[in-house]
């Protein structure tokens, strides 16, 4: 299914999550990793919030993701079922805003 997400990246942790999420190894998670990677690349920051899409097939959305990765940065998340092919609300670009935080980057 296809999901609209929203949250609220917690303090601190934007250069920890840019880190893990550009050098791969969200990305070799299974079976999902590449999506949560396509997914936050594809984000937005509006006001205070994280707005994404999603797909997951996970009886409980977003279950293994959440487990994963998301409840390590996230807070306040929700997930609502959207039609295929939804995007999120026009803001600011969520990856950029992770890669400025990280001094190495």
């Amino acid at each position: 299914m296809y999901y609209r997400v929203r949250g609220r990246l917690l303090p601190g942790v934007a250069a920890e999550l840019y880190r893990i999420l550009a050098d791969g190894s969200v990305a070799r998670q299974r079976p999902d990793g590449p999506e949560i990677v396509a997914s936050m690349r594809r984000a937005v920051c509006v006001g205070e919030e994280v707005h994404w899409t999603e797909t997951c097939y996970c009886p409980t959305p977003l279950q293994h993701e959440r487990a994963t990765v998301y409840d390590r940065f996230f807070t306040g998340m929700v997930a609502e079922a959207a039609p295929e092919g939804a995007r999120p609300p026009e803001g600011v670009s969520f990856w950029e805003r992770l890669r400025e935080a990280d001094p190495e980057a």
